[in-house]
């Protein structure tokens, strides 16, 4: 990979990860080896005789330890619920659920947990059904969080409209996309005007806005036979209730069975609660709203595999097309 992520940089981090291997009880013939690289480097650990685990390493100067720990905090009491299945947090031989090394100037924060058996499913019109036990995971997800209290300290991101494309955005100015010329510049000036007017109407009602996945992408999914398992919650924070499905839909919005999808979501949310039609009507905003975050992130993670996968600036072009469209419906 190029840039920052490349070969020294991600043995760097495997053998901090490796260096605390007795945290979660691995012997000194232990395995470790990396499965993902986007933002946080994910790897996984295998030890004769047990089963094996995984560990998440952090990238710096994102979330803090009590943000992290919050993350935990949830995920736990979904477990206790039995509102999904995911994998649980492990806890480290000398207590607590994060542990540390030091990479340079810089401290790396490392999380284990069980590992989930499944794959990431396929993207295609087959996805119906699996969006159909999404949409009721998502609907048991909301239902939790909006009547839960969560412990002291508790503290995550917020995913709204100043945090995407205000002064400081989380991930980084959509106006730095890769090859977006003046044209599509205005095209997208447009949209975060029409985007910030919309949401401001819908609001942020409890009804509506509380503690979400927010990155429930197929690739933070795992199929196995007819259960689905949901994996990595490093995004989880406040956002809208219906940005998770615009979240699920991640890289392929523009395909021709997302409507499908959209249905089969849906009718799955709604086995478990209801969902109105001011709430159903909001989706293609959001949808441009996730399209126009992940267009900034790309351009300011342009050396990660997942950067190069969407293809840099097609992504980019893709986006103006996409809003192009949406503004059309809109106007």
């Amino acid at each position: 990979m190029a840039g920052l992520y490349d070969e020294g940089f991600t043995e760097r981090l495997r053998q901090g990860a490796l260096s605390l291997r007795h945290e979660w009880g691995l012997g000194p013939d232990a395995d470790v080896r990396l499965l993902t690289l986007s933002e946080n480097a994910t790897f996984l650990a295998s030890d004769p005789g047990r089963a094996p685990i995984i560990l998440r390493v952090h990238r710096p100067a994102y979330h803090t330890l009590a943000e992290i720990e919050s993350e935990l905090a949830w995920i736990e009491t979904l477990r206790a619920s039995g509102a999904i299945d995911t994998p649980a947090p492990l806890t480290l031989a000398s207590g607590g659920h994060v542990a540390q090394f030091s990479d340079g100037n810089d401290t790396r924060h490392v999380v284990g947990f069980a590992f989930m058996p499944g794959d990431e499913p396929s993207a295609g019109e087959s996805l119906a059904p699996g969006f159909e036990l999404l949409g009721a995971i998502s609907a048991r997800l909301h239902r939790q969080a909006q009547g839960w209290q969560p412990p002291q300290g508790f503290t995550r991101k917020t995913w709204d409209f100043d945090s995407a494309f205000g002064a400081q955005p989380l991930w980084g100015d959509w106006r730095a996309a890769l090859g977006l010329d003046d044209e599509g510049r205005a095209v997208l000036e447009t949209l975060c005007d029409v985007l910030k007017r919309k949401l401001d109407d819908y609001g942020k009602g409890a009804d509506r806005f509380g503690l979400v996945h927010a990155d429930l992408r197929l690739a933070n999914l795992l199929q196995d036979g007819d259960k689905l398992g949901v994996i990595d919650f490093d995004d989880c924070g406040f956002s809208w209730f219906i940005y998770d499905f615009a979240a699920a839909i991640s890289f392929y919005e523009t395909e021709p069975y997302i409507p499908a999808l959209q249905a089969a979501w849906l009718k799955g949310y709604r086995t478990i609660a209801p969902l109105d039609a001011e709430h159903e009507a909001m989706i293609p905003s959001f949808v441009m709203f996730r399209r126009l975050l992940l267009t900034a992130w790309i351009a300011s993670h342009a050396e990660t595999q997942t950067a190069a996968d969407a293809g840099h600036g097609a992504y980019t072009a893709g986006t103006v097309a996409l809003a192009k469209a949406y503004l059309q419906a809109e106007a």
